[in-house]
This record gives structure tokens, C-alpha cells and sequence, in this order.
């Protein structure tokens, strides 16, 4: 079973000004990605080919404070909350961890809808974000937020503050270009490209 890095998920404040900073400052243009209605929380897209960064705020309080993820982005601040892996095998991952799926979808802004299944989200939550969430996208590869599959990965990396042990164990043994953190707990940074972001 493959598993690889799908998406870092950096909580905002504000949409719209973080997609302009990040673009101002670090020179990652963002797309409009979609509203996900179930957690109160709307998006917007890096695309960096096989991969992506999420940029994520509230945009429905009420309803984001009766989700545990809308709760996380509502009090995350600026800063990154997560990370996901990508498989095409999500049932054998459920079986060994014992975890439950999760339906999501999101229409883009030219109507089109995307649609995966996740699971782990409520672990990965539990652990600050140092353990990823497992994704299995449906529909075809080319509706994936990333874009161009066959560019090489554009998030290089991601530290977490984790046991080493711990995730190892929560990934089955994959190995994944992750870096461990001495201090703290969840994800701590990721490089994209030359950029790393905390």
C-alpha cells in the first residue's frame, strides 16, 4: 500500500487577507476552493502539483463551533493544524487502525464537486496535528487541488512533534519525508520548497 503527503492545512483568521500575504510574501498564489457546509469552515488551494497547501477559515461560526474541526480552525489562529496522507487503499487502513469514515465533499466555485473519503480526522485532531489523516479522493486524478500529478512533490517535508514510534506505527511502516521535533506537540513546519512554514 502507497501512502504519500496529499496536504498541509494552515488555519486562518482570514481568507482573503492570508491568501493576499501569502502570495505578497511568500510568492504561493491560491485558487478558490469551496465551502465545506458540515464543518462552518470555507477554503483556498496552493496548488504545488502532486500535493497541496490548504489555506482554511471560518466562515460559519455557528456551525463551526459544533464541529471539532471548525472548533480547531476557530481557535487555531495563523498557523498550521495538520497534515494529510493520500492512499488509494483507504479500507485496509481503517480495518488495521480500527477508525471510522468519513464522507466530505466541497463544489468549486465553477460548480464542479469534489468528493473523498477520510479517516483518522478525530485522532489526527487529538494529536495536535502530528499524526496526518488518512484521504482516498474519488472522481478522476485530474480534479485532484494539487493539479499536475506528474510534477514532482512540492511539500519537500513536514516536522512533527510526535513519538517516532507512534507514527511510524499509525502509518504501517511507510516512509515519508517526515522530520521529528524535540519540543512540543502536533506539526510544527513544513518545507515547501525553499519555504518553510510553521
Amino acid at each position: 500500500m502507497s501512502l504519500r503527503i496529499d496536504h498541509v492545512l494552515y488555519a486562518v483568521s482570514d481568507l482573503d487577507a492570508a491568501a493576499a500575504r501569502f502570495e505578497e510574501d511568500l510568492g504561493l498564489e491560491s485558487l478558490p476552493g469551496g465551502r465545506h457546509s458540515a464543518w462552518g469552515t470555507a477554503n483556498r488551494i496552493v496548488p504545488l502539483g502532486p500535493d497541496y497547501l490548504e489555506l482554511i477559515g471560518v466562515v460559519d461560526p455557528e456551525t463551526a463551533a459544533e464541529s471539532d474541526f471548525g472548533r480547531l480552525v476557530l481557535d487555531a489562529g495563523d498557523r498550521l493544524v495538520g497534515w494529510s496522507v493520500a492512499t488509494d487503499e483507504l479500507e485496509p487502513i481503517v480495518q488495521r487502525l480500527g477508525l471510522e469514515v468519513e464522507r466530505g465533499s466541497r463544489k468549486r466555485p465553477d460548480g464542479v464537486r469534489l468528493a473523498w473519503r477520510l479517516a483518522g480526522l478525530h485522532e489526527a485532531l487529538t494529536s495536535s496535528g502530528g499524526l496526518p489523516f488518512f484521504i482516498q479522493w474519488e472522481g478522476p486524478g485530474e480534479l485532484h487541488p494539487g493539479g499536475d500529478h506528474s510534477a514532482p512533490p512540492g511539500i519537500r517535508w513536514v516536522e512533527v512533534a510526535l513519538d517516532e514510534g507512534e507514527l511510524r506505527d499509525w502509518l504501517g511502516g511507510a516512509q515519508l519525508p517526515v522530520r521529528f521535533a524535540a519540543q512540543g506537540r502536533g506539526i510544527a513546519a513544513a518545507g515547501i520548497g525553499e519555504i518553510v512554514l510553521v
